[in-house]
């Protein structure tokens, strides 16, 4: 800490404007914007927690607010672990919208209600299947990685987070990048058709209950997840393979409603698919392909991560079975 003479205890606007790179930076960290949300409340608590002298004596707010804010992140991946060994089904990182669709009284809504400090930035490191790859991670390595490969931190403030050397945090980092490369596809195939035509395709093809269309999509090795935390109904295991997805889709759909409605949307930034029932989503699918096969699909079912796709939690009425990816075993 550097000398405070002459200086002021920071303002509330000062502090207060990191509110949205906390909020960047524990979505990353953690999966799951409301476990993101709560870990920068208690950030803030602990901020205001401190007296005027003492906050006084921080030279950099930002910066102590980031370290905060990264050590609770830390605390909450290592219990994590132990809390998914008794999740019920697959457990899927949580998606967000695009700004612009955020629900009306969320941010971005159609009314500008919501702090517009929520709102996550959109891109590769939110990719649904970046995030699932960082579940692999270990706790320490997710966060020597993040903040200084995502976020440009230097390793040395990582290493305040992490509470090892700056020389264990690179290699932390390392060590994370090698897991990246070799559980990520390699890009797109040049001149393979962009993604949303792709998830078109499949969303066309699915409401046709065309099998052959589906399997011509995905990849002969696909994999599709579905998660419903116990809450709703949802397939418990990966089903694997483009014939066996193809076939369980066709089934879903043979049992869908006229109050069920299929929408193209953003989905973590990639084109994905929601799910509508009675004007509340249900189902939200994040899509990973190589070339122009679907390789993966993502459907996030448990209401409690549907929050910022709905101005209201999904109600008992929400269909359980027979609808997109609801089937249970």
């Amino acid at each position: 800490m550097s000398s405070t003479a002459g200086r002021h205890v920071p303002g509330l606007d000062a502090v207060m404007s990191e509110r949205r790179q906390l909020i960047n930076v524990a979505y990353r960290l953690l999966g799951s914007l409301a476990e993101a949300e709560d870990a920068v409340q208690e950030t803030y608590a602990r901020w205001y927690a401190m007296s005027p002298q003492q906050q006084e004596a921080i030279a950099s707010p930002g910066a102590w607010l980031t370290t905060v804010a990264g050590r609770i992140c830390l605390d909450l991946l290592g219990s994590a672990r132990a809390r998914r060994e008794s999740y019920v089904g697959q457990w899927v990182p949580e998606p967000v919208p695009d700004r612009a669709e955020w629900p009306t009284g969320r941010p971005g809504g159609a009314d500008g209600g919501g702090d517009p400090a929520d709102r996550v930035t959109l891109d590769e490191s939110v990719d649904m299947a970046f995030l699932v790859v960082l579940e692999a991670m270990t706790p320490a390595e997710r966060v020597a990685f993040i903040l200084h490969d995502v976020f440009r931190y230097p390793f040395a403030e990582v290493a305040a987070v992490v509470g090892r050397t700056p020389a264990a945090c690179r290699q932390l980092a390392t060590s994370a990048r090698r897991r990246l490369r070799a559980t990520r596809p390699d890009a797109a195939a040049t001149g393979a058709r962009p993604a949303a035509a792709v998830v078109r395709e499949f969303k066309q093809a699915w409401e046709a209950k065309d099998i052959a269309a589906l399997v011509g999509l995905l990849d002969p090795d696909a994999t599709m997840i579905a998660d419903g935390g116990g809450l709703v109904g949802a397939v418990l295991r990966p089903v694997v393979g483009a014939e066996a997805i193809a076939r369980y889709l066709t089934a879903t759909g043979g049992r869908s409603t006229p109050r069920l409605t299929l929408l193209e949307r953003s989905v973590n930034g990639r084109p994905g698919l929601v799910a509508r029932f009675a004007g509340t989503t249900v189902t939200v699918a994040a899509f990973g392909l190589t070339g122009d096969r679907i390789t993966h699909i993502w459907a996030v079912r448990n209401p409690d991560k549907l929050r910022p796709w709905n101005d209201a939690p999904p109600t008992a009425t929400s269909p359980s079975t027979g609808d997109f990816l609801g089937m249970s075993e």
